[in-house]
């Protein structure tokens, strides 16, 4: 099972990348963890915010293969623990399907790709910079892969 954080925004400081691609490359070899990075629509346009999501939104589904669970970050989403956050990356796993998470450009993500999604998560109900996410969201999933493979985790 491959895992793709696809996130709207391509252009990020040297430290999100380098923290990205820490936790990427420490991912098991059968969950490898991969960015997929779409153009952010211009706001200077002078188009309507919904139709600036729902160009963002074709990005994103571009970017995607046609067969995987897509998973959406939103701040109604459902709260997981890391245990919670393993138990899922399991059944996923045994289902055989690829698992995409979807992050949103600055205003989010359209209503219409929320609706298609799997699933929604909520990672924390702080308002976050998306770089900070996709770092929050790679620790995460290295950490629940983590216990996957019988590693300890400090609170169990």
């Amino acid at each position: 099972m491959k895992l793709m954080i696809a996130a709207v925004g391509h252009r990020m400081p040297g430290w999100v990348d380098q923290a990205f691609a820490d936790y990427a490359k420490r991912m098991p070899r059968e969950m490898p963890l991969e960015l997929l990075a779409v153009k952010v629509e211009p706001r200077t346009s002078g188009k309507p915010v919904a139709a600036l999501m729902a160009a963002e939104a074709g990005r994103l589904r571009a970017a995607l293969p046609s067969r995987c669970k897509r998973v959406v970050l939103d701040e109604r989403g459902g709260e997981v623990t890391t245990r919670t956050l393993a138990d899922r990356l399991e059944t996923w796993a045994g289902e055989g399907d690829d698992v995409a998470f979807l992050i949103g450009g600055p205003d989010g993500l359209d209503p219409a790709l929320k609706d298609e999604a799997t699933e929604a998560l909520r990672l924390s109900g702080l308002t976050l910079p998306h770089g900070l996410v996709r770092v929050m969201l790679a620790e995460a999933l290295y950490r629940a892969a983590s216990l996957l493979k019988g590693h300890p985790y400090h609170r169990e």
